[in-house]
């Protein structure tokens, strides 16, 4: 079973994918601790973790891409579970500070005591666990996801409605998490890691971890997406997408296959999050804000949604234009990304893997006819003969 489930995700662009994000686990990580600084080759610290950083955001794309690009579901809201898997995990950064912090309280957080907070509020128990805090990365996002699914799909909300309700979501939760009396830091946040599973979080072989840890986690999230598109299963994904009330009329519960989906990509998203803190050392509310969500449907829709490997693309590059041109021209970076989704929107509609694949695809169906067609001219003379 598990080899079949290998061999349905190791489609040869999927594989090929796969293999460049595992060398870089390896090479770029090596680089960084084995060269010396003066090396050509050598890539300091602060820029691994800026690629790591980008990462992430690959994985959060990819997590958007399974249910936008394969089951036609536009959520506009998927910064919040990537939100919630980075509380989880600057929840358990925090709990590690213990009398380090600025007010050498072992049991509450600086922002706690600074607060008058008398004691540790119930849902911080268990976050001082590495893997209790790991579970809640993944179950946070996933109930979420569970349960607004459960009641806008039973209630066959969809479309543009669908989209404007996640961001409805993403902007109260926000809006609450602004808040100091929630409980997480208000508009702060969570910050002043000291160190992950006893290791210090600025240690250069700690990014080096993280850097490696983010590359694996996208490479094992893209050969679970990729198994479960070209399952049957994802069979009827598209058919969903693309034909909702014929799929229902066959008898499939499209309810269900779509609750499936949303809460396998929060879960993504989730795990995007909990990279993601450690390496920049800050989680706040801005995370939540709606416009960090409608990034992430640019990103998939440049590298080109329903690809897989597109969003990931998509992500690296256009993450990659925004440290250059916030450095460069920071009060026009957002009038370049505006341009840029016209752009792509205008004249590359299936984003740039699409259009790729595409062209291949139609030289593929030329050559195929014109072999047929030469087919037909060599049979004719012979028939011709045998009559």
């Amino acid at each position: 079973m598990m080899s079949a489930f290998i061999f349905r995700a190791l489609k040869s662009h999927i594989l090929a994918t796969v293999v460049v994000i595992l060398a870089a686990a390896v090479l770029v990580p090596a680089s960084n601790l084995l060269l010396p600084a003066d090396h050509a080759l050598h890539i300091p610290t602060y820029v691994m973790s800026l690629m790591g950083k980008y990462l992430c955001y690959a994985l959060l794309a990819l997590a958007l891409d399974l249910v936008w690009g394969y089951c036609g579901i536009l959520s506009l809201g998927h910064g919040a579970f990537f939100a919630f898997g980075g509380y989880a995990m600057g929840m358990y950064l925090m709990r590690q500070i213990g009398s380090r912090g600025v007010y050498g309280n072992p049991d509450l957080p600086d922002f706690m005591v600074f607060l008058n907070w008398k004691e540790l509020p119930w849902f911080w128990y268990g976050f001082d666990f590495f893997p209790f805090a790991m579970l809640m990365v993944l179950f946070v996002p996933g109930l979420l996801a569970f349960v607004f699914g459960w009641f806008a799909f039973r209630s066959r909300v969809n479309g543009v409605y669908l989209s404007i309700i996640t961001q409805a979501m993403t902007y109260a939760l926000m809006l609450s998490f602004f808040r100091n009396d929630m409980g997480f830091g208000g508009n702060n946040g969570l910050t002043d890691y000291k160190e992950i599973v006893g290791f210090s979080v600025q240690a250069g072989g700690t990014r080096a971890v993280l850097f490696a840890m983010s590359a694996l986690m996208l490479a094992l999230c893209l050969l679970i997406a990729s198994a479960i598109v070209n399952s049957k299963f994802g069979k009827v994904l598209v058919g969903v997408r693309d034909a909702e009330s014929r799929v229902r009329f066959l008898g499939f519960r499209v309810e269900n296959i779509k609750l499936f989906t949303f809460v396998v990509s929060a879960m993504f998203a989730g795990i995007a999050g909990a990279l993601f803190v450690p390496q920049v050392g800050i989680i706040n509310p801005g995370e939540f804000a709606p416009a960090n969500s409608i990034e992430v449907v640019v990103w998939t829709a440049v590298g080109g949604r329903g690809t897989l490997i597109g969003p990931i693309i998509g992500a690296v590059l256009v993450n990659a234009g925004k440290s250059y041109f916030t450095g460069a021209f920071p009060e026009l970076w957002l009038f370049a990304l505006g341009g840029l989704f016209i752009a792509v929107t205008l004249f590359l509609p299936k984003g740039i893997v699409g259009t790729i694949q595409g062209g291949f695809s139609t030289r593929k169906a030329i050559k195929v006819a014109s072999d047929a067609e030469k087919g037909r001219g060599d049979v004719t003379p012979i028939a011709q003969a045998a009559e």
